[in-house]
């Protein structure tokens, strides 16, 4: 391979190559090429100058070689060697005119110069350190004392190259800055990197032109949009990491559909930061699938002013902004819901109902195994996308599923399917012994009841409209909503708000995460009442519980009647009925300390005795139908005291011996024995 072959405007690999190997690099080649770009780029009689004018028509942006008596006069003056790469750029050219969109004129030989701080910039930088800056943070502030000014004519553009950040090539690093960016300086690891970066802001530049301005086509731009359109099939192949290698580096160039081809592999990888699906999200093709994760990422940052939603939707028109505000409200709701044609669709039907209860794993197979009859909207839409702002389907996706999807043939190409991504949900009851990320979850209730369906069990466990269940929500989406309308807080009531779904084969759940204070006086288990004509089992631990010492209950009951049962709390077991040898509480509360242990065995033997689970990820991660249960405390008896708090909003005419009061008055009363009328 010649060294021509390698420079910074040939093919290497089906995409412009980029060197790292500073010293073969053919600085002529690259500097002709971009001259010659530049001065294509230009409609006739737009150069500024005769400078300019006198460039274009050279084809040439540069100036003569300087001779390696000038390079080194200019070592000598500066004291330092220079680093190779900007030492062979100046053998030549002595210096370059348009680097980049902003600096103007790059300095020579003659006008490089240190820059001593002559622009205050240094005391700038120093001056809005914390006090606990950093080492890197001092030297970077310190930059503007001894870098090397490269910048002579620019857009309030700077560039310095460091001399104190130098490479094991002995290069050294070049940083630039302006104020109106509003960004840290950026650092490019050597001169070759800089002029690169510039030659890619060119053609970003131009990628755009304005009204009445000729579109801006190069050999780059031909080689660059060829790479676009087969790392298109790539993707949808399956090769998605090649893909998504070739797309960024168009997208440098600002090649169109780069961006926005590229942001659906990063979106379906858990990305979410700088995705807005340049180009493509705007055209009505593509607008159902990929507004969706737009609006629902706006609607996942409530600090955003919705006036910003339009922001990043470039080239809306009226009625696409009208439906991207009406889908933030669907989003915001809850009630967006993700629709695809064909049998790909029908599979997104069935994979929601089963997410909606609980179980994520097979709804994820559901999905990936109708993938390959998946059809794209058209030319620049690579994978599904709109289900991710489903709230039911949203929360399946993790970034190790978004590989499989990714890697999954679609769309009408052909390639190898991936192996299958591992289950989320272990298939058990341990993993609820497992401190989770924040160790919040040191108590928690569930009931377990066989042969019912999920959605019967608000019938078996509430009364009145606690029978009705609630959209699916996050569980913290549920108690703050179920706050927020609740108006009475009474100290001797427990109605536990769970979530419901299915718990494997021929059983169902209800589970409360963050349950009240247990109170072992006042307990009463609800699995005789929601046993009827079937069996359930009630299971409340807080073996690791930072309130009240630890506790474990476990009542078993079939037909409306309790069979046994057994409480463990303040050091001792309380047991009723014939309890089963793999359930025998004398075989697990031995070590009052080994708390997380006994809880796991526990949970095991649970788990063994009735073929049952619970779905990690579903109550974790995912969102489920809740209900408010009944109270799982008895009434108060006489002489036991209680208190009772409501909130009265608006003009509420207040009930016998309340406080009359406007919006947000509470009234409480301490009682004895019943209820306050």
């Amino acid at each position: 391979m010649t060294a021509a072959s390698r420079g910074a405007l040939s093919v290497v690999g089906g995409s412009i190559g980029r060197m790292t190997d500073t010293t073969a690099f053919d600085w002529r080649s690259f500097l002709l090429g971009w001259s010659g770009e530049w001065a294509d780029s230009l409609p006739d009689g737009e150069t500024q100058g005769e400078d300019d004018e006198a460039a274009r028509q050279a084809r040439w942006l540069g100036f003569p070689p300087a001779a390696e008596e000038r390079i080194a006069a200019m070592e000598e003056r500066l004291g330092r060697r220079l680093p190779p790469s900007y030492r062979e750029f100046l053998e030549v050219s002595d210096g370059w005119r348009h680097a980049g969109g902003f600096v103007w004129l790059l300095a020579g030989t003659r006008e490089a110069h240190w820059h001593d701080n002559a622009s205050g910039l240094s005391d700038m930088f120093t001056e809005y350190l914390d006090e606990d800056a950093g080492p890197e943070e001092r030297r970077e502030a310190d930059l503007w004392r001894r870098g090397l000014q490269l910048d002579v004519e620019s857009d309030a553009t700077y560039v310095l190259l460091d001399p104190e950040d130098v490479d094991e090539n002995g290069e050294w690093a070049v940083y630039t800055w302006a104020s109106w960016r509003a960004a840290p300086p950026e650092r490019h690891a050597n001169f070759l990197e800089f002029m690169r970066e510039m030659h890619r802001e060119f053609h970003r530049l131009r990628a755009r032109p304005g009204d009445g301005e000729p579109v801006f086509v190069s050999d780059t731009t031909r080689k660059l949009d060829a790479q676009v359109a087969e790392a298109r099939l790539q993707a949808l192949r399956g090769g998605w990491e090649r893909a998504q290698r070739a797309l960024d580096e168009a997208k440098e160039y600002g090649r169109p559909r780069a961006a926005g081809l590229g942001d659906q592999i990063r979106r379906l990888l858990g990305e979410t930061h700088m995705v807005y699906f340049e180009d493509v999200v705007t055209d009505p093709r593509y607008t159902p699938d990929l507004l969706p994760p737009l609006v629902a990422e706006h609607a996942a940052h409530s600090y955003r002013a919705d006036s910003t939603l339009g922001f990043h939707l470039r080239g809306a028109d009226e009625a696409l902004l009208s439906q991207a505000h009406a889908m933030l409200e669907q989003v915001r709701n809850g009630t967006y819901r993700y629709t695809a044609a064909g049998p790909f669709g029908e599979a997104v039907e069935r994979a929601r109902e089963l997410a909606r209860w609980g179980d994520t794993d097979e709804a994820w197979r559901t999905l990936v195994e109708a993938l390959p009859q998946w059809e794209p909207l058209g030319p620049d839409h690579l994978a599904p996308l709109g289900w991710v702002a489903d709230p039911v389907l949203g929360p399946l996706l993790t970034p190790e599923r978004g590989r499989e999807l990714l890697s999954t043939p679609r769309g009408g190409q052909a390639g190898e399917a991936p192996g299958p991504t591992a289950g989320l949900d272990p298939g058990d009851l341990a993993w609820l012994a497992e401190p989770d990320p924040g160790n919040n979850r040191t108590s928690y209730r569930f009931v377990l009841v066989e042969g019912v369906e999920p959605a019967e069990l608000p019938g078996r466990l509430a009364d009145g409209d606690g029978t009705v269940l609630n959209e699916p929500l996050t569980s913290w989406e549920a108690r703050h909503r179920a706050l927020r309308d609740q108006r009475e807080f009474s100290a001797y009531d427990d109605r536990a708000l769970m979530a419901v779904g299915r718990a494997g084969t021929g059983w169902s759940f209800a589970f409360d995460g963050d349950p009240a204070r247990f109170d072992r006086w006042r307990f009463v288990s609800p699995a005789a009442s929601v046993s009827e004509g079937t069996r359930a089992v009630v299971v409340w631990s807080g073996l690791r519980t930072r309130h009240g010492g630890p506790f474990f209950h476990l009542s078993v009951a079939r037909d409306g009647v309790e069979q046994y049962a057994f409480t463990y709390a303040d050091g001792e077991v309380r047991s009723s009925g014939e309890i089963p040898s793999a359930l025998d509480p004398s075989r697990f509360f031995g070590d009052p300390e080994d708390g997380a242990g006994t809880e796991r065995s526990l949970l095991e033997a649970v788990a063994g005795e009735f073929g049952a689970h619970l779905p990690r990820h579903a109550i974790v991660n995912g969102r489920l139908h809740t209900f408010a249960t009944r109270s799982w405390t008895r009434p108060p008896r006489d002489g036991e005291t209680y208190m009772v708090i409501r909130i009265h909003h608006g003009t509420e005419a207040p009930a016998d011996g309340e406080r009359a009061g406007g919006e947000g008055t509470g009234s409480s009363w301490t009682g004895t024995g019943a209820q306050p009328e």
